[in-house]
């Protein structure tokens, strides 16, 4: 699986990775929201715009809430939808759809929206402070969505121990860091086209055994599968060999190879087994595929369907029903 890459910035900014606030005044004060009250309105069906103060900065989200929730009252899975570097939540929402696995199997999906990067080494409308590319940021990404967490389960019934996150690029870095960071809280992540960080893995701290997905294109040239040194982005088989040895898997990894015998090409399935708490850890690998999100569609595969089916197995205790 070894190939050539090539980084693409615009200026020091890595390329795109995407596949009505309130103001304080002195004749209303009352009216001034105060940190973590949040505030919500409609943004489309079965979903709503929340936003709140953090850190005293407007942050917001969007939550999704299947229509059959309105008639249950049992505990229900939480999965975290991060978008990429200069994306946004909206968009993110737009293209991985997972609102009708949301409606057949019954979870809440909250898509943050990332905060404003200025820094000296970059500068972008949108980002995760996750290291590698973004080490300038001041912004407490962990927190919020900390905060987030703390928010959404105190008014929904929310299963405390099947909170999962995924992400597309910078979004995928940002839910390794959680997995690292946040591992109280997180049962299981899933990455597609992101990495781990330098900083992120040097500093890794889970306290429990990581059930991991990875989906990587081998011709990414945004976040190359060998890495990059110079930006700090880990190599796809060194973040795979490092939750299989967090894991405790069997080192020696399987590989399947299915091929579709069309135009889209084939697709390499890596599966670390044997696993404690059968916490698998899993790579699904695309010869043909750059920096995008996988679909039907264009490569024979939905990423939110393994990525939902992927995370779905897992509580934070590992494998449900081992």
């Amino acid at each position: 699986m070894k190939t050539k890459f090539l980084i693409i910035f615009c200026g020091f900014l890595l390329a795109s990775c995407g596949g009505g606030s309130s103001s304080d005044t002195a004749e209303n004060p009352i009216t001034a929201p105060k940190e973590n009250e949040e505030r919500c309105s409609s943004a489309g069906i079965n979903t709503q715009r929340c936003t709140f103060t953090h850190n005293n900065l407007e942050r917001f989200y969007l939550i999704y809430k299947p229509e059959s929730l309105s008639q249950s009252n049992k505990n229900v899975p939480l999965l975290f939808a991060l978008h990429g570097y200069g994306s946004t939540a909206v968009f993110h929402k737009s293209y991985t759809q997972y609102e009708s696995l949301s409606e057949e199997d019954e979870f809440i999906i909250i898509y943050p929206q990332g905060y404003k990067l200025e820094s000296a080494l970059t500068n972008s409308s949108s980002h995760w402070n996750s290291g590698a590319w973004t080490i300038g940021s001041s912004i407490d990404d962990l927190d919020f969505i900390n905060t987030i967490i703390e928010i959404v389960t105190d008014k929904e019934q929310i299963d405390s121990n099947r909170i999962y996150s995924s992400g597309m690029s910078n979004g995928g870095f940002m839910s390794y860091h959680l997995a690292c960071n946040l591992s109280n809280k997180i049962a299981a992540i899933a990455s597609v086209t992101g990495s781990m960080s330098r900083e992120t893995l040097n500093d890794c701290s889970a306290n429990h055994t990581m059930p991991i997905l990875q989906i990587h294109g081998l011709q990414d040239s945004v976040v190359p599968y060998g890495g990059s040194s110079v930006v700090g982005m880990e190599p796809i088989d060194g973040v795979l060999n490092y939750w299989a040895s967090f894991n405790d898997c069997n080192p020696n990894r399987l590989l399947a190879i299915t091929d579709y015998f069309n135009e889209k090409g084939s697709i390499e399935f890596i599966h670390y087994e044997s696993c404690l708490n059968n916490a698998d850890v899993r790579l699904i690998g695309i010869p043909s595929m750059g920096h995008t999100w996988p679909s039907f569609s264009n490569f024979n595969i939905s990423a939110s369907e393994e990525v939902w089916n992927f995370v779905s197995q897992f509580d934070i205790s590992g494998k449900i029903n081992n």
